[in-house]
């Protein structure tokens, strides 16, 4: 598939029992504090997955049913203490389009340079199950031409890397900046829809607070 630019609004909304974010809300479970300098927060989450294709987004796809993306829902926690943050989500897809489960393990750091700059590399894991992936990379015998052999997707973890700038002219106003790639597994590079190793993303935004 050709590279896509997608304007999309994104609304924050956060207090101490609800968190919004774009695509994903979260319910905000009671805390568990370990010290002064540690705590563990749980949340239930549920976020729409845009992920899919449809016949026209490539030409490997001519004669493919279309792929939908969906709805996911599940629960995270999330380890604060000095140094970073660790975090883990378990998401399943309620919407029933491919059936699968996902488990995400991510680890950063946020440091402020002044009183405007945030910055926040991360490191993350993306595990799926053969459910998903043979939904989204999969190739069913009705499928099946000359350049794309069936193919049956097995589970794959995927690893990620990126990092988020924040500068905040005042308490108003603030542009934020997204960099990321993404090293697909072996089950995913295999799939006769796939012809690279890697993806990549760029996110730039400007954020209005109330």
């Amino acid at each position: 598939m050709d590279r896509e630019n997608t304007p999309f609004p994104l609304l924050l909304v956060e207090n101490r029992y609800i968190s919004v974010f774009g695509p994903e809300i979260e319910f905000k479970l009671p805390s568990l504090v370990i010290s002064d300098s540690q705590q563990l927060n749980f949340g239930i989450v549920a976020q729409y997955d845009e992920s899919g294709y449809e016949q026209g987004d490539a030409k490997i796809l001519n004669g493919m049913s279309e792929r939908e993306g969906g709805f996911w829902a599940g629960a995270n926690v999330a380890w604060e203490n000095e140094l970073f943050e660790v975090s883990a989500e378990w998401l399943t897809d309620v919407s029933g389009n491919s059936d699968g489960q996902r488990f995400d393990l991510g680890l950063e750091r946020t440091w402020d340079f002044g009183e405007h700059i945030m910055l926040t590399p991360y490191l993350g894991a993306s595990w799926q199950d053969d459910k998903n992936i043979d939904y989204y990379f999969g190739v069913r015998d009705s499928e099946v031409r000359f350049d794309r052999p069936a193919y049956s997707g097995e589970s794959a973890t995927n690893i990620e890397a990126g990092v988020r700038g924040v500068y905040q002219f005042d308490q108003h106003h603030s542009v934020l900046l997204g960099v990321e790639v993404t090293s697909l597994a072996d089950e995913i590079k295999d799939s006769p829809l796939v012809d690279r190793s890697t993806e990549n993303a760029v996110l730039v935004g400007y954020l209005y607070t109330f």
